[in-house]
Protein backbone atom coordinates (compact mmCIF):
# COMPACT_ATOMS: atom_id res chain seq x y z
CA UNK A 1 0.00 0.00 0.00
CA UNK A 2 1.22 3.11 -0.64
CA UNK A 3 0.54 6.51 1.42
CA UNK A 4 0.59 10.08 1.39
CA UNK A 5 3.10 11.77 3.75
CA UNK A 6 1.26 14.27 3.97
CA UNK A 7 -1.96 15.23 6.12
CA UNK A 8 -4.21 18.18 5.89
CA UNK A 9 -1.80 20.24 8.38
CA UNK A 10 1.31 19.65 6.77
CA UNK A 11 0.08 20.20 3.52
CA UNK A 12 -1.16 23.96 4.28
CA UNK A 13 2.47 23.94 6.00
CA UNK A 14 4.16 22.95 3.10
CA UNK A 15 2.21 25.23 0.55
CA UNK A 16 3.22 28.22 3.04
CA UNK A 17 7.22 27.11 3.06
CA UNK A 18 6.70 27.00 -1.22
CA UNK A 19 5.23 30.54 -1.21
CA UNK A 20 7.37 31.98 1.18
CA UNK A 21 10.90 30.43 0.11
CA UNK A 22 9.48 30.51 -3.56
CA UNK A 23 10.10 26.93 -4.38
CA UNK A 24 8.08 24.59 -6.46
CA UNK A 25 4.91 23.40 -4.32
CA UNK A 26 6.24 19.74 -4.54
CA UNK A 27 9.76 21.00 -2.89
CA UNK A 28 7.43 22.44 -0.01
CA UNK A 29 5.87 19.23 0.32
CA UNK A 30 9.49 17.40 0.62
CA UNK A 31 10.16 20.16 3.51
CA UNK A 32 6.81 20.02 5.72
CA UNK A 33 7.06 16.33 5.55
CA UNK A 34 10.14 15.77 7.27
CA UNK A 35 8.99 18.53 9.74
CA UNK A 36 10.78 21.51 8.85
CA UNK A 37 8.97 24.64 10.11
CA UNK A 38 8.02 27.35 8.10
CA UNK A 39 10.54 29.78 10.31
CA UNK A 40 13.33 27.24 9.90
CA UNK A 41 13.14 26.42 6.02
CA UNK A 42 15.16 28.88 4.49
CA UNK A 43 17.97 28.17 7.17
CA UNK A 44 17.49 24.84 6.57
CA UNK A 45 17.91 24.94 2.49
CA UNK A 46 21.43 26.56 3.61
CA UNK A 47 23.19 24.93 6.23
CA UNK A 48 26.34 26.16 7.22
CA UNK A 49 29.30 24.65 9.83
CA UNK A 50 29.07 27.69 10.93
CA UNK A 51 25.80 28.03 12.40
CA UNK A 52 25.25 24.30 13.13
CA UNK A 53 28.88 23.91 15.14
CA UNK A 54 28.90 23.26 18.80
CA UNK A 55 31.15 23.97 21.24
CA UNK A 56 33.29 21.23 21.95
CA UNK A 57 33.67 21.76 25.23
CA UNK A 58 29.65 20.92 25.99
CA UNK A 59 31.17 17.03 25.19
CA UNK A 60 32.33 15.33 28.61
CA UNK A 61 35.68 15.06 28.81
CA UNK A 62 36.70 16.86 25.56
CA UNK A 63 38.56 20.00 27.22
CA UNK A 64 40.37 16.95 29.13
CA UNK A 65 41.46 14.80 25.95
CA UNK A 66 43.05 18.21 24.52
CA UNK A 67 45.43 18.73 27.52
CA UNK A 68 46.06 15.28 27.08
CA UNK A 69 47.51 15.57 23.55
CA UNK A 70 48.78 19.31 23.80
CA UNK A 71 50.86 17.88 26.38
CA UNK A 72 52.08 14.97 24.21
CA UNK A 73 52.66 17.27 21.46
CA UNK A 74 54.71 19.88 23.89
CA UNK A 75 56.99 17.00 25.04
CA UNK A 76 57.30 15.57 21.41
CA UNK A 77 55.92 12.38 22.86
CA UNK A 78 55.15 9.24 20.47
CA UNK A 79 51.56 9.39 18.98
CA UNK A 80 49.91 6.38 18.03
CA UNK A 81 46.00 6.13 16.49
CA UNK A 82 43.94 2.99 16.86
CA UNK A 83 40.31 2.85 14.83
CA UNK A 84 38.02 0.49 13.81
CA UNK A 85 37.98 -1.24 10.37
CA UNK A 86 34.50 0.25 8.98
CA UNK A 87 34.65 3.19 7.41
CA UNK A 88 33.79 5.63 10.03
CA UNK A 89 36.57 4.24 11.60
CA UNK A 90 38.58 4.56 8.55
CA UNK A 91 37.84 8.11 8.29
CA UNK A 92 38.40 8.95 11.92
CA UNK A 93 41.68 7.13 11.62
CA UNK A 94 43.14 9.05 8.28
CA UNK A 95 41.47 12.87 9.11
CA UNK A 96 43.67 12.41 12.47
CA UNK A 97 46.85 11.14 10.83
CA UNK A 98 46.40 14.09 8.21
CA UNK A 99 45.85 16.46 10.66
CA UNK A 100 49.15 15.49 12.81
CA UNK A 101 51.09 15.21 9.08
CA UNK A 102 49.93 18.94 9.04
CA UNK A 103 51.31 19.86 12.25
CA UNK A 104 54.66 17.68 11.54
CA UNK A 105 53.95 15.48 13.46
CA UNK A 106 53.83 11.18 12.08
CA UNK A 107 51.45 8.95 14.12
CA UNK A 108 51.42 5.24 13.75
CA UNK A 109 48.17 3.70 12.88
CA UNK A 110 46.22 0.46 13.86
CA UNK A 111 43.42 -0.74 12.08
CA UNK A 112 42.69 -3.86 13.66
CA UNK A 113 42.08 -7.61 11.82
CA UNK A 114 38.25 -8.04 11.80
CA UNK A 115 39.33 -12.24 11.70
CA UNK A 116 42.74 -12.08 14.40
CA UNK A 117 42.22 -9.05 16.24
CA UNK A 118 38.34 -8.62 16.27
CA UNK A 119 36.66 -5.35 17.50
CA UNK A 120 38.17 -2.96 19.33
CA UNK A 121 41.29 -2.30 20.96
CA UNK A 122 42.79 -5.51 22.58
CA UNK A 123 46.40 -6.30 24.88
CA UNK A 124 48.31 -7.45 22.00
CA UNK A 125 48.26 -4.68 19.78
CA UNK A 126 48.48 -2.34 22.62
CA UNK A 127 51.78 -3.93 23.39
CA UNK A 128 52.71 -4.05 19.84
CA UNK A 129 52.24 -0.30 19.60
CA UNK A 130 53.55 0.61 22.76
CA UNK A 131 56.54 -1.60 21.72
CA UNK A 132 57.06 0.75 18.51
CA UNK A 133 57.75 3.24 21.03
CA UNK A 134 53.94 5.01 21.09
CA UNK A 135 53.51 6.72 24.65
CA UNK A 136 49.98 7.97 23.61
CA UNK A 137 47.11 6.08 21.79
CA UNK A 138 44.08 8.18 20.26
CA UNK A 139 41.11 5.10 19.88
CA UNK A 140 38.81 5.87 17.71
CA UNK A 141 35.27 4.78 16.76
CA UNK A 142 36.05 1.82 19.37
CA UNK A 143 37.37 1.45 23.13
CA UNK A 144 34.56 2.87 25.22
CA UNK A 145 34.02 -0.56 26.44
CA UNK A 146 37.81 -1.61 26.47
CA UNK A 147 38.18 -2.38 29.91
CA UNK A 148 40.85 -5.56 29.49
CA UNK A 149 42.83 -3.79 26.95
CA UNK A 150 43.15 -0.55 28.63
CA UNK A 151 43.98 -1.90 31.75
CA UNK A 152 47.23 -3.34 30.05
CA UNK A 153 47.92 -0.22 28.33
CA UNK A 154 48.05 1.49 31.74
CA UNK A 155 50.89 -1.56 33.28
CA UNK A 156 52.72 -0.66 30.06
CA UNK A 157 52.43 3.36 30.84
CA UNK A 158 51.13 4.20 27.40
CA UNK A 159 48.37 7.36 27.90
CA UNK A 160 44.91 6.55 26.48
CA UNK A 161 42.59 9.11 24.92
CA UNK A 162 39.43 7.62 23.25
CA UNK A 163 36.75 9.26 20.47
CA UNK A 164 34.11 7.17 19.91
CA UNK A 165 29.95 7.19 19.69
CA UNK A 166 28.64 3.86 20.35
CA UNK A 167 25.98 3.29 23.46
CA UNK A 168 27.96 2.57 26.58
CA UNK A 169 26.89 1.78 29.76
CA UNK A 170 27.62 3.33 33.25
CA UNK A 171 30.68 1.39 33.80
CA UNK A 172 33.63 2.70 31.62
CA UNK A 173 37.14 1.62 31.17
CA UNK A 174 40.12 3.90 33.48
CA UNK A 175 41.97 6.45 30.35
CA UNK A 176 42.92 9.68 30.45
CA UNK A 177 40.13 10.97 28.72
CA UNK A 178 36.80 9.48 27.20
CA UNK A 179 34.99 11.79 24.83
CA UNK A 180 31.43 10.04 23.43
CA UNK A 181 28.58 11.88 23.28
CA UNK A 182 26.54 8.88 24.22
CA UNK A 183 28.18 8.20 27.57
CA UNK A 184 25.18 8.08 29.86
CA UNK A 185 26.55 11.69 32.11
CA UNK A 186 26.59 13.42 28.59
CA UNK A 187 24.62 16.36 28.43
CA UNK A 188 25.68 17.79 24.65
CA UNK A 189 22.87 16.39 22.88
CA UNK A 190 25.67 15.36 20.16
CA UNK A 191 24.93 11.70 20.51
CA UNK A 192 23.69 11.39 16.86
CA UNK A 193 27.12 11.97 15.84
CA UNK A 194 29.22 9.14 13.82
CA UNK A 195 32.94 8.28 15.48
CA UNK A 196 34.02 11.04 12.34
CA UNK A 197 32.23 13.53 13.68
CA UNK A 198 33.21 13.52 17.38
CA UNK A 199 36.62 13.24 15.87
CA UNK A 200 36.33 16.75 14.14
CA UNK A 201 34.97 18.14 17.01
CA UNK A 202 38.18 17.04 18.75
CA UNK A 203 40.20 18.93 16.27
CA UNK A 204 38.42 22.28 16.16
CA UNK A 205 38.95 22.28 19.67
CA UNK A 206 42.09 20.83 19.72
CA UNK A 207 42.97 23.67 17.32
CA UNK A 208 41.57 26.04 19.25
CA UNK A 209 44.11 24.95 22.40
CA UNK A 210 46.84 25.38 20.58
CA UNK A 211 46.49 28.65 19.15
CA UNK A 212 46.64 29.71 22.82
CA UNK A 213 50.14 28.30 22.97
CA UNK A 214 53.06 30.69 22.34
CA UNK A 215 54.73 28.36 19.65
CA UNK A 216 51.46 27.91 17.54
CA UNK A 217 49.82 31.36 18.31
CA UNK A 218 51.72 32.63 15.09
CA UNK A 219 51.62 29.35 13.08
CA UNK A 220 48.98 28.38 10.24
CA UNK A 221 47.30 25.44 11.76
CA UNK A 222 45.39 22.72 10.14
CA UNK A 223 42.49 23.98 7.89
CA UNK A 224 40.14 21.72 9.37
CA UNK A 225 37.11 22.65 6.33
CA UNK A 226 39.66 20.77 3.96
CA UNK A 227 38.87 17.12 5.86
CA UNK A 228 35.27 17.91 5.60
CA UNK A 229 35.07 15.39 2.47
CA UNK A 230 36.31 12.61 5.13
CA UNK A 231 34.04 13.42 7.65
CA UNK A 232 30.96 13.47 5.03
CA UNK A 233 31.97 10.20 3.94
CA UNK A 234 32.12 8.31 7.67
CA UNK A 235 28.97 10.10 8.55
CA UNK A 236 26.90 8.57 5.36
CA UNK A 237 28.49 5.31 5.47
CA UNK A 238 27.57 4.90 9.31
CA UNK A 239 23.82 5.50 8.51
CA UNK A 240 23.55 7.99 11.71
CA UNK A 241 21.08 10.67 11.99
CA UNK A 242 21.76 13.33 9.15
CA UNK A 243 20.36 16.18 11.31
CA UNK A 244 21.98 19.21 13.33
CA UNK A 245 25.73 19.11 13.05
CA UNK A 246 25.80 15.87 10.60
CA UNK A 247 23.61 17.59 7.60
CA UNK A 248 26.02 20.31 7.95
CA UNK A 249 29.01 17.91 7.70
CA UNK A 250 28.07 16.57 5.14
CA UNK A 251 26.42 18.85 2.87
CA UNK A 252 30.34 21.20 2.84
CA UNK A 253 31.77 17.37 2.90
CA UNK A 254 30.28 16.61 -0.68
CA UNK A 255 31.66 19.90 -1.63
CA UNK A 256 35.23 19.72 -0.65
CA UNK A 257 34.70 16.33 -2.04
CA UNK A 258 33.58 17.56 -5.42
CA UNK A 259 37.09 19.77 -5.38
CA UNK A 260 39.04 16.33 -5.47
CA UNK A 261 41.72 17.05 -3.17
CA UNK A 262 42.40 13.84 -1.55
CA UNK A 263 44.26 12.07 -4.12
CA UNK A 264 43.10 9.01 -2.72
CA UNK A 265 39.53 9.54 -1.96
CA UNK A 266 39.63 10.75 -6.15
CA UNK A 267 41.36 7.65 -7.39
CA UNK A 268 38.69 5.32 -5.66
CA UNK A 269 35.88 7.74 -6.86
CA UNK A 270 38.06 6.89 -10.71
CA UNK A 271 37.49 3.43 -9.69
CA UNK A 272 34.15 2.98 -8.56
CA UNK A 273 33.03 4.80 -11.88
CA UNK A 274 31.35 7.53 -9.65
CA UNK A 275 29.84 10.18 -12.37
CA UNK A 276 29.42 13.81 -11.27
CA UNK A 277 29.30 15.69 -8.57
CA UNK A 278 29.24 13.17 -5.60
CA UNK A 279 26.11 12.75 -3.80
CA UNK A 280 24.89 11.04 -0.38
CA UNK A 281 24.27 7.50 -2.89
CA UNK A 282 27.78 7.67 -4.09
CA UNK A 283 29.59 7.38 -0.36
CA UNK A 284 27.15 5.16 0.80
CA UNK A 285 26.41 2.85 -2.45
CA UNK A 286 29.67 3.04 -4.37
CA UNK A 287 32.36 4.28 -2.39
CA UNK A 288 32.01 3.07 1.20
CA UNK A 289 31.25 -0.38 0.24
CA UNK A 290 35.20 -0.53 -1.43
CA UNK A 291 36.59 0.91 1.31
CA UNK A 292 34.87 -1.61 3.66
CA UNK A 293 36.05 -4.67 1.48
CA UNK A 294 39.43 -4.70 2.95
CA UNK A 295 37.87 -4.63 6.47
CA UNK A 296 35.35 -7.60 5.59
CA UNK A 297 37.85 -10.30 3.51
CA UNK A 298 41.11 -8.33 2.92
CA UNK A 299 43.77 -5.80 4.81
CA UNK A 300 41.74 -3.90 7.43
CA UNK A 301 44.15 -1.14 6.83
CA UNK A 302 44.20 -0.58 3.35
CA UNK A 303 40.87 2.23 3.52
CA UNK A 304 43.38 3.92 5.87
CA UNK A 305 45.76 4.43 4.07
CA UNK A 306 43.94 5.50 0.88
CA UNK A 307 42.16 8.03 2.58
CA UNK A 308 45.06 9.09 4.05
CA UNK A 309 47.72 9.11 1.44
CA UNK A 310 49.31 11.43 -0.62
CA UNK A 311 51.16 9.02 -3.71
CA UNK A 312 49.02 8.75 -6.90
CA UNK A 313 50.52 5.55 -7.72
CA UNK A 314 50.22 4.23 -4.11
CA UNK A 315 46.30 5.15 -4.29
CA UNK A 316 46.07 3.89 -7.43
CA UNK A 317 47.54 0.48 -6.37
CA UNK A 318 45.17 0.71 -3.20
CA UNK A 319 42.04 1.84 -5.22
CA UNK A 320 42.78 -1.00 -8.09
CA UNK A 321 43.21 -4.10 -4.90
CA UNK A 322 39.77 -2.22 -2.82
CA UNK A 323 38.15 -2.75 -6.20
CA UNK A 324 39.26 -6.63 -6.59
CA UNK A 325 38.29 -7.23 -2.50
CA UNK A 326 34.90 -5.88 -3.32
CA UNK A 327 33.83 -7.87 -6.21
CA UNK A 328 35.29 -11.22 -4.46
CA UNK A 329 32.88 -9.90 -1.83
CA UNK A 330 30.28 -9.53 -4.10
CA UNK A 331 30.64 -12.74 -5.27
CA UNK A 332 30.94 -14.47 -1.28
CA UNK A 333 27.93 -12.02 -0.49
CA UNK A 334 25.53 -13.64 -3.62
CA UNK A 335 25.91 -17.15 -1.67
CA UNK A 336 25.87 -16.41 1.74
CA UNK A 337 22.56 -14.01 1.00
CA UNK A 338 21.28 -17.06 -1.05
CA UNK A 339 21.73 -19.52 2.20
CA UNK A 340 20.41 -16.43 4.35
CA UNK A 341 17.09 -15.96 2.47
CA UNK A 342 16.41 -19.93 2.87
CA UNK A 343 16.79 -19.69 6.42
CA UNK A 344 14.80 -16.10 6.66
CA UNK A 345 11.69 -17.75 4.67
CA UNK A 346 11.83 -20.90 7.30
CA UNK A 347 11.33 -18.54 10.24
CA UNK A 348 8.48 -16.36 8.53
CA UNK A 349 6.68 -19.58 7.21
CA UNK A 350 6.55 -20.76 10.96
CA UNK A 351 5.52 -17.56 12.60
CA UNK A 352 6.12 -14.03 12.83
CA UNK A 353 9.58 -13.57 14.28
CA UNK A 354 10.39 -9.73 15.24
CA UNK A 355 13.76 -10.34 14.71
CA UNK A 356 15.08 -12.91 11.88
CA UNK A 357 18.52 -14.80 13.08
CA UNK A 358 20.40 -16.55 10.09
CA UNK A 359 23.81 -18.05 10.17
CA UNK A 360 26.22 -20.80 9.02
CA UNK A 361 29.41 -22.27 9.90
CA UNK A 362 30.73 -22.07 6.31
CA UNK A 363 30.10 -17.69 6.22
CA UNK A 364 32.78 -15.33 6.19
CA UNK A 365 32.55 -13.10 9.48
CA UNK A 366 33.58 -10.12 7.64
CA UNK A 367 30.48 -10.07 5.33
CA UNK A 368 27.39 -11.32 7.93
CA UNK A 369 26.98 -7.72 8.01
CA UNK A 370 25.83 -7.45 4.74
CA UNK A 371 23.52 -10.07 5.06
CA UNK A 372 21.87 -8.67 7.97
CA UNK A 373 20.92 -5.62 5.55
CA UNK A 374 19.76 -7.37 3.11
CA UNK A 375 17.73 -9.32 5.06
CA UNK A 376 16.30 -6.04 6.74
CA UNK A 377 15.95 -4.51 3.71
CA UNK A 378 13.83 -7.45 2.12
CA UNK A 379 11.83 -8.22 4.95
CA UNK A 380 12.01 -5.34 6.07
CA UNK A 381 12.14 -6.22 10.04
CA UNK A 382 15.57 -6.43 12.09
CA UNK A 383 17.63 -8.86 11.01
CA UNK A 384 20.94 -10.83 12.44
CA UNK A 385 23.54 -12.80 10.26
CA UNK A 386 26.03 -15.06 12.65
CA UNK A 387 29.24 -16.88 11.05
CA UNK A 388 30.08 -19.54 13.31
CA UNK A 389 34.11 -20.94 13.82
CA UNK A 390 35.18 -24.85 14.54
CA UNK A 391 35.09 -24.00 18.15
CA UNK A 392 31.60 -22.75 17.49
CA UNK A 393 31.45 -19.04 18.64
CA UNK A 394 29.41 -16.62 16.41
CA UNK A 395 30.31 -13.70 15.03
CA UNK A 396 26.89 -11.65 14.24
CA UNK A 397 26.45 -8.30 12.51
CA UNK A 398 22.79 -7.10 12.91
CA UNK A 399 20.77 -4.21 10.96
CA UNK A 400 17.77 -2.76 11.92
CA UNK A 401 14.32 -0.51 11.04
CA UNK A 402 13.39 2.97 12.37
CA UNK A 403 12.51 2.83 15.75
CA UNK A 404 13.70 -0.05 16.92
CA UNK A 405 16.93 0.63 19.07
CA UNK A 406 19.14 -2.43 18.18
CA UNK A 407 22.19 -1.67 20.14
CA UNK A 408 20.17 -1.78 23.23
CA UNK A 409 18.73 -5.22 23.03
CA UNK A 410 22.40 -6.43 22.55
CA UNK A 411 23.79 -4.62 25.40
CA UNK A 412 20.87 -5.89 27.61
CA UNK A 413 21.79 -9.72 26.33
CA UNK A 414 25.43 -9.16 27.27
CA UNK A 415 24.41 -7.99 31.01
CA UNK A 416 21.97 -10.86 31.33
CA UNK A 417 24.97 -13.11 30.38
CA UNK A 418 23.15 -14.36 27.24
CA UNK A 419 26.19 -12.50 24.80
CA UNK A 420 29.69 -12.88 24.80
CA UNK A 421 30.23 -9.17 24.07
CA UNK A 422 28.35 -6.54 21.69
CA UNK A 423 27.62 -3.40 21.30
CA UNK A 424 26.55 -1.28 18.60
CA UNK A 425 23.90 1.77 18.27
CA UNK A 426 19.53 2.07 17.38
CA UNK A 427 19.98 0.91 13.38
CA UNK A 428 23.57 -1.63 13.96
CA UNK A 429 25.12 -4.07 16.26
CA UNK A 430 27.60 -6.28 16.42
CA UNK A 431 27.29 -9.48 18.90
CA UNK A 432 29.77 -12.30 19.92
CA UNK A 433 27.61 -15.59 20.59
CA UNK A 434 28.17 -19.13 21.60
CA UNK A 435 26.29 -21.76 19.43
CA UNK A 436 24.36 -23.01 22.57
CA UNK A 437 23.12 -20.23 23.69
CA UNK A 438 21.58 -18.87 20.11
CA UNK A 439 18.00 -20.39 20.94
CA UNK A 440 18.00 -18.36 24.33
CA UNK A 441 19.21 -14.95 22.24
CA UNK A 442 16.63 -15.75 19.71
CA UNK A 443 13.90 -15.89 22.12
CA UNK A 444 15.23 -12.86 23.97
CA UNK A 445 15.38 -10.80 20.79
CA UNK A 446 12.00 -11.75 20.14
CA UNK A 447 10.21 -11.06 23.39
CA UNK A 448 12.14 -8.06 24.34
CA UNK A 449 11.45 -6.40 20.69
CA UNK A 450 8.42 -7.60 19.71
CA UNK A 451 6.23 -4.75 20.68
CA UNK A 452 8.61 -2.07 18.66
CA UNK A 453 8.62 -3.94 15.27
CA UNK A 454 4.95 -4.29 15.67
CA UNK A 455 5.00 -0.70 15.61
CA UNK A 456 7.49 -0.49 13.00
CA UNK A 457 5.86 -3.37 10.67
CA UNK A 458 2.28 -1.00 11.07
CA UNK A 459 4.14 1.71 9.25
CA UNK A 460 4.93 -0.49 6.25
CA UNK A 461 2.81 1.33 3.55
CA UNK A 462 5.37 3.24 1.34
CA UNK A 463 5.57 7.12 1.75
CA UNK A 464 4.70 9.40 -1.09
CA UNK A 465 5.78 12.58 -1.10
CA UNK A 466 4.04 14.09 -4.24
CA UNK A 467 2.42 13.11 -7.71
CA UNK A 468 4.53 13.81 -10.56
CA UNK A 469 4.82 13.36 -14.50
CA UNK A 470 7.81 11.90 -16.51
CA UNK A 471 8.11 15.36 -18.05
CA UNK A 472 7.66 17.76 -14.32
CA UNK A 473 10.82 15.55 -13.38
CA UNK A 474 13.75 18.06 -14.99
CA UNK A 475 17.04 18.85 -13.72
CA UNK A 476 16.33 22.28 -12.06
CA UNK A 477 13.18 20.46 -9.68
CA UNK A 478 15.88 17.70 -9.01
CA UNK A 479 18.29 20.39 -7.96
CA UNK A 480 16.01 22.67 -5.87
CA UNK A 481 14.93 18.67 -3.97
CA UNK A 482 18.82 18.46 -3.18
CA UNK A 483 19.14 22.05 -1.05
CA UNK A 484 16.02 19.61 1.31
CA UNK A 485 18.70 16.89 1.50
CA UNK A 486 21.41 15.32 2.08
CA UNK A 487 19.18 12.47 2.76
CA UNK A 488 19.53 9.31 4.44
CA UNK A 489 18.98 7.95 8.32
CA UNK A 490 16.00 10.26 9.99
CA UNK A 491 16.31 12.52 6.79
CA UNK A 492 14.48 10.03 4.13
CA UNK A 493 15.20 10.62 0.50
CA UNK A 494 11.56 11.92 -1.03
CA UNK A 495 9.74 9.23 -2.96
CA UNK A 496 7.35 10.16 -5.80
CA UNK A 497 4.55 7.96 -7.05
CA UNK A 498 3.35 8.35 -11.13
CA UNK A 499 0.59 7.44 -12.17
CA UNK A 500 -0.16 5.31 -15.16
CA UNK A 501 2.92 5.52 -16.98
CA UNK A 502 3.53 3.66 -20.26
CA UNK A 503 6.28 0.90 -20.25
CA UNK A 504 8.28 2.15 -23.44
CA UNK A 505 10.92 -0.41 -22.59
CA UNK A 506 12.35 -2.73 -20.29
CA UNK A 507 14.91 -4.87 -20.14
CA UNK A 508 17.91 -6.63 -17.65
CA UNK A 509 21.30 -4.84 -17.41
CA UNK A 510 24.05 -5.41 -15.14
CA UNK A 511 23.75 -7.60 -12.61
CA UNK A 512 20.49 -8.55 -12.39
CA UNK A 513 19.37 -4.72 -12.50
CA UNK A 514 16.25 -3.79 -15.06
CA UNK A 515 15.97 -0.51 -17.06
CA UNK A 516 13.01 0.89 -18.00
CA UNK A 517 11.85 4.17 -20.08
CA UNK A 518 8.61 5.21 -18.67
CA UNK A 519 6.49 7.47 -20.93
CA UNK A 520 3.97 10.36 -20.26
CA UNK A 521 0.96 11.39 -21.65
CA UNK A 522 2.77 14.15 -23.46
CA UNK A 523 5.26 12.31 -25.25
CA UNK A 524 8.04 12.63 -22.37
CA UNK A 525 10.25 10.03 -21.57
CA UNK A 526 12.26 9.45 -18.41
CA UNK A 527 14.83 6.46 -17.76
CA UNK A 528 14.24 4.45 -14.99
CA UNK A 529 16.05 1.44 -12.83
CA UNK A 530 15.19 -1.34 -9.92
CA UNK A 531 18.73 -2.65 -8.74
CA UNK A 532 18.96 -6.40 -8.52
CA UNK A 533 15.03 -6.59 -8.99
CA UNK A 534 15.45 -9.72 -12.01
CA UNK A 535 14.37 -12.32 -9.54
CA UNK A 536 11.73 -10.10 -7.53
CA UNK A 537 8.20 -9.37 -7.93
CA UNK A 538 9.36 -5.71 -8.67
CA UNK A 539 11.54 -6.61 -11.98
CA UNK A 540 8.78 -9.44 -12.96
CA UNK A 541 6.27 -6.98 -13.45
CA UNK A 542 7.93 -4.18 -15.10
CA UNK A 543 9.32 -6.96 -17.64
CA UNK A 544 5.94 -8.41 -17.65
CA UNK A 545 4.40 -4.92 -18.71
CA UNK A 546 6.52 -3.41 -21.35
CA UNK A 547 4.33 -1.60 -24.04
CA UNK A 548 1.48 -0.99 -21.23
CA UNK A 549 1.07 1.44 -18.26
CA UNK A 550 1.80 0.97 -14.29
CA UNK A 551 1.84 3.10 -11.21
CA UNK A 552 5.27 3.42 -10.66
CA UNK A 553 6.94 4.76 -7.06
CA UNK A 554 11.02 5.66 -6.69
CA UNK A 555 13.06 8.22 -6.18
CA UNK A 556 14.91 10.71 -8.87
CA UNK A 557 18.48 11.76 -9.08
CA UNK A 558 20.42 13.65 -11.64
CA UNK A 559 22.56 10.95 -13.64
CA UNK A 560 25.21 12.97 -15.24
CA UNK A 561 27.21 11.05 -18.63
CA UNK A 562 29.60 12.38 -20.97
CA UNK A 563 29.25 15.97 -19.22
CA UNK A 564 25.28 16.20 -19.82
CA UNK A 565 23.00 15.69 -17.01
CA UNK A 566 19.92 13.78 -17.21
CA UNK A 567 17.13 12.88 -14.79
CA UNK A 568 17.04 9.04 -13.31
CA UNK A 569 13.95 7.32 -11.40
CA UNK A 570 15.33 4.69 -9.32
CA UNK A 571 12.08 2.35 -9.35
CA UNK A 572 10.60 1.03 -5.49
CA UNK A 573 7.66 -0.35 -6.10
CA UNK A 574 5.14 -0.61 -9.17
CA UNK A 575 1.66 -1.38 -9.10
CA UNK A 576 -0.90 -2.32 -11.76
CA UNK A 577 -3.05 0.29 -12.32
CA UNK A 578 -6.34 -1.62 -12.00
CA UNK A 579 -4.72 -2.98 -9.14
CA UNK A 580 -4.26 0.29 -7.29
CA UNK A 581 -1.46 0.94 -4.34
CA UNK A 582 -3.00 4.43 -4.07
CA UNK A 583 -4.59 5.54 -0.69
CA UNK A 584 -4.93 8.66 -0.21
CA UNK A 585 -3.17 10.23 -2.80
Amino acid sequence: MWRERLGTNEAAQALAIAQRCGLPDVVGRVLAGRGIALDEAEAFLAPSIKNLMVDPSLLVDMDRACEVVVAALQAGKKLAIFGDYDVDGATSSSMLQRYFRMLGVDVDVYIPDRIIDGYGPNPTALAQLHAQGAQLLISVDCGSTSFEAFEHARTLGLEVVVLDHHQVGENLPQVAALVNPNRQDDLSGQGHLAAVGVSFLFLVALNRALRQLPEFAQSALPDLMQLLDLVALGTVCDVVPLKGLNRAYVVKGLQVMAKRGNVGLATLADIARVNGKPTPYHLGYMLGPRINAGGRIGDSGLGARLLAGDDRNESEHIAATLERLNQERQAMEAIMLEEGEAQAFQQLQAGEPAVLVVGSDSWHPGVVGLIASRLKERYRRPAFAVAFNKEGVGTASGRSVNGVDLGACVRAAVDRGLLLKGGGHAMAAGMSLSHNKLAQVIEYFNENLAEEVARALAQRALVIDGVLTPGAAKVELIELLEHAGPYGADHPEPVFAMPSVFVKYADIVGKGHVRVTLGGNDGSSLKAIAFKAEDQNLGKMLLANRGRPLHVAGSLSIDTWQGQAKVQMRIIDAAEPQKSQFKNI
